[in-house]
């Protein structure tokens, strides 16, 4: 029996609030029977009706309430070259690097959704930034960007300022 668009739409919402992670628009296309395209579409409508899902690098995802822990935001400064030890410091403090946002002249703010937990979230982030020959948004604003973070506590979060500052990374006023 065939879905029409309305059961695939339902569908795919249950599937993405069953799934442990992200789940690609190639992966729904399989499991549904129709094009990647067709999910794109999909995914477009249940955002319009309410459903608040992330596209992340690594798929779709419905946005996680924020459970615990300490939300904390940090503006940084570096070149691509930068990224990873960027990254790979917030990330081995015990912090999640929700997402990237920068201001752009034209657009406004841009944010990008990372949800990066670990130095394997990290590699596999900075593996697809090089096999799509992508440029991070931060290129876009000279380096300047911020991240939303998630910290487990106070003191996890002032780790990440000190390895940031270390690495002359952290964007902080001049005295």
């Amino acid at each position: 029996m065939t879905m029409d668009g309305q059961e695939r739409r339902s569908a795919i919402a249950d599937t993405l609030r069953q799934a442990e992670g992200p789940v690609s628009a190639s992966a729904l296309a399989s499991a549904f029977h129709v094009s990647r395209q067709a999910v794109v579409g999909d995914i477009a409508l249940l955002r319009a009706a309410g459903a608040d899902i992330l596209a992340t690098p690594r798929g779709y995802v419905l946005r996680p309430p924020f459970s615990g822990g300490f939300p904390r935001k940090i503006a940084c400064r570096h070149d691509s070259a930068g990224m990873r030890a960027e990254l790979e410091a917030i990330v081995d403090q015990g912090c999640t690097v929700l997402d990237v946002i920068v201001e752009h002249p034209l657009y406004g703010q841009l944010t990008g959704p990372l949800q990066l937990s670990s130095r394997y979230d990290v590699q596999q982030f900075l593996r697809r930034c090089a096999d799509a020959q992508a440029h991070p948004l931060s290129d876009l604003t000279g380096g300047i960007h911020l991240h939303n973070l998630a910290c487990p506590d106070n003191d996890a979060f002032l780790r990440v300022l000190q390895s940031l500052r270390k690495l002359g990374i952290l964007l902080e006023e001049s005295p």
